[in-house]
């Protein structure tokens, strides 16, 4: 029996609100280990860790991919240190990019530190010394907060997972309005769904798969499968060039991040949650279009709010009554809403 030893690779905080994109980074970084006859094994990883985490830079998520670890595994860190060095955002005060390799099998304790990511909230400190503790070896930028996620995004099994194309635009054009017919994209939804999902919002006819920032992402197409996928990018027609496009294996649209809760009480800040409740007061409606009300039970009460992004879903807020039962999922921020 041959023993095959893989060199995990962990990417996280690289980018900002004004540029970049992790994913892009990864990208970037896999072709030019491609350049020297390094592949990697498998999809690389796209890991979304909780979204209510106090320190983030946009999305917060990791990437991870993995290679053979041989006599080019030294080549393999050097190359990836070199591209983020020269392409992370270093110029945001709030970007601490952080790469950590690993070369051991994934433990049950990494899925626990992955699963506390995906939860609740690690600090760097627990991250540095977590990682030490099972042998990784770390690279801290700045305050190196990426190291929290890029352990995360290695360890983190994905029993339940879906797929995003990424499609990434040239340099030149970051920043720029983006170029993508709209009625190809109308096409392939309709040619791909639902083995493809969330590509159009036909309430507010917009589509749902060109970012609003600045960031190198020309779109991102969701699926359940790699085929969907490649058969999606075909129709999908744009009137700029693209720079690459890279498939990853993710954990959104999982629900991953939700716990189950017996009761309010039992939640904590920062944490997303399920939970059931009785409506305490009639929902209003402030400054900004955002609506919030009341839940309680017998552990006690929290105000919920459906912020103006979630557009039609506040209608449906809108009709709860005092006394109604209701099962929400949701997240608790800064405010303890």
């Amino acid at each position: 029996m041959i023993l095959i030893k893989y060199l995990h690779i962990g990417i996280d905080d690289t980018d900002s609100p004004d540029g970049m994109c992790t994913t892009y980074l990864a990208c970037h970084i896999i072709d030019k280990l491609k350049e020297v006859g390094i592949e990697i094994v498998g999809c690389p990883r796209l890991i979304r860790l909780n979204p209510f985490a106090r320190f983030k830079t946009r999305g917060n998520g990791g990437v991870a991919f993995k290679i053979l670890n041989d006599d080019k595994s030294d080549l393999a860190k050097k190359i990836v240190l070199d591209e983020v060095e020269k392409l992370a955002m270093f110029d945001c005060d709030n970007t601490n990019p952080g790469v950590v390799f690993y070369g051991g099998e994934i433990t049950d304790e990494m899925v626990e530190y992955s699963f506390k990511a995906i939860y609740s909230f690690i600090t760097i400190k627990e991250a540095e010394e977590f990682g030490n503790s099972i042998g990784c070896e770390l690279h801290k930028f700045k305050k190196g907060r990426g190291i929290i996620g890029s352990i995360a995004a290695i360890g983190l099994p994905l029993e339940d997972f879906t797929y995003e194309l990424l499609a990434y635009r040239v340099p030149e054009n970051y920043g720029t309005k983006r170029h993508i017919d709209y009625d190809s994209v109308y096409l392939m939804d309709r040619e791909t769904y639902p083995e493809t999902f969330e590509n159009v919002d036909y309430s507010e006819d917009y589509i749902a798969i060109e970012p609003k920032t600045p960031c190198p992402v020309l779109y991102g197409i969701r699926s359940n499968t790699v085929e969907a996928l490649e058969r999606a990018k075909k129709i999908v027609l744009v009137e700029e060039p693209v720079e690459n496009y890279c498939i990853f294996k993710t954990n959104q649209h999982t629900d991953m991040h939700i716990q189950k809760t017996k009761d309010i009480a039992s939640m904590k800040q920062f944490g997303c949650y399920e939970v059931v409740g009785t409506v305490k007061n009639k929902p209003t409606i402030i400054d900004g279009g955002h609506m919030f009300f009341y839940i309680f039970d017998d552990s006690g009460e929290i105000e919920c709010g459906a912020y103006e992004p979630t557009k039609n879903f506040r209608k449906l807020v809108s009709d709860l009554r005092p006394g109604d039962i209701v099962k929400l999922f949701g997240g608790i921020g800064e405010q303890n809403t």
